[in-house]
């Protein structure tokens, strides 16, 4: 194959052009933002701007405090937030497990969606508590109903913290009207890797460290990056385009002897994940490597592990069925010729191994 093809954009996208050419811009214009001076002045309109445009890209009417990426987003809502305990679904990313120490994990049913009379029962202890909960599996692409749980979230009187790292802009207004807080990545929309954001609703729900950040981040703000993830938001996302590309696929991956995981869920419609019965996901990523695909198995964080999956075990799959998943993911450049070129692939994988069986 004399071109690769990249279908692993949930683990990190290529950076658009409008964010390259803004992150430039951000290092012609490279003062401290809290500095007083004219060139710090005019480095922080340039940073306040950047806040004002991602705030509204996701219609966020709270504040928006800018970070490595999600990992530390997340990291800073549960740890500092204003609360005695920590509670999270049990398909959450490993960021959110890694976070803290002490969090209860809420089981999910067999369709990936986190077990509601759990749930309940974890929130009926004392204390008020963080709820996290994904807005979309990054491995299952399975969406949970986020304002049906931020009422019951908020009727006990706790906060909802929204793994939203994966959501296209514009794909949920749910997310904007219910969450108290808002983890973000810009790498996996088009802007450059170091950079995300924490959007929270109430400073007061959050315990200050001093510092940038107005005072909730230490550290000198990534102007380059923070320009470059404001600018790549606004580049749209054909959200419609991917939903038919990933039916496609899930139709031809049917076809072919295969499994679409959860093909009737509610899902991010950018990412599937699909089951190669017999096939090591190990050895089909190979297989597709050596093709010119790049594919994944699992999350970019622990796809190279080994483990079985704990978003597929916390589901009820046996180890042996989930590892035999990869996770096929979209974006703006990907294109049916490529998916075909995909299942192509994945049929001559099959067939090869079952005629060695």
């Amino acid at each position: 194959m004399s071109q690769r093809i990249y279908l692993d954009h949930a683990a990190t996208t290529p950076l658009l052009p409008a964010a390259r050419e803004a992150m430039a811009d951000g290092f012609a214009h490279w003062a401290n933002p809290s500095s007083p001076h004219a060139e710090g002045r005019a480095a922080k309109a340039m940073l306040e701007k950047a806040r004002t445009q991602v705030a509204a890209a996701y219609g966020w009417p709270g504040e928006v405090l800018f970070t490595s990426g999600s990992s530390e987003a997340l990291a800073i809502a549960l740890t500092r937030s204003a609360v005695t305990r920590r509670l999270a679904s049990a398909v959450e990313h490993d960021a959110v497990l890694r976070a803290a120490y002490d969090i209860a994990l809420i089981p999910v049913d067999a369709a990936g969606l986190i077990d509601r009379i759990a749930l309940e029962a974890a929130m009926a202890g004392e204390g008020r508590a963080v709820v996290a909960i994904q807005w979309a599996n990054s491995e299952t692409g399975i969406r949970q109903p986020i304002a049906e749980l931020a009422e019951q979230v908020h009727a006990a009187g706790h906060l909802l913290l929204v793994d939203a790292a994966q959501m296209p802009v514009g794909t949920d207004r749910d997310v904007a009207r219910h969450a108290d807080f808002v983890a973000l990545s810009a790498h996996k929309r088009g802007g450059p890797i170091g950079v995300g954001a924490l959007l929270v609703r109430d400073l007061a729900t959050l315990d200050p460290t001093g510092g940038q950040e107005r005072g909730y981040r230490p550290g000198t703000e990534n102007m380059p990056g923070i320009l470059g993830y404001a600018a790549a938001l606004g580049e749209p996302e054909d959200v419609t385009r991917y939903r038919e590309l990933r039916a496609y696929l899930d139709k031809e991956i049917k076809a072919s002897g295969g499994e679409s995981v959860m093909a009737d869920a509610l899902r991010h419609p950018a990412i599937g994940s699909y089951r190669m019965p017999g096939v090591a996901a190990t050895t089909q990523l190979i297989r597709f490597d050596m093709a010119g695909i790049a594919v994944s198995a699992g999350s970019a964080c622990a796809s190279g592990s080994m483990k079985p999956s704990h978003v597929l075990s916390a589901m009820g799959w046996e180890i042996q069925a989930s590892q035999e998943v990869v996770r096929v993911s979209f974006g703006r450049s990907t294109t049916r010729a490529e998916l075909d070129a995909f299942v192509a692939v994945w049929r001559e994988i099959a067939a090869s191994l079952a005629r060695a069986a």
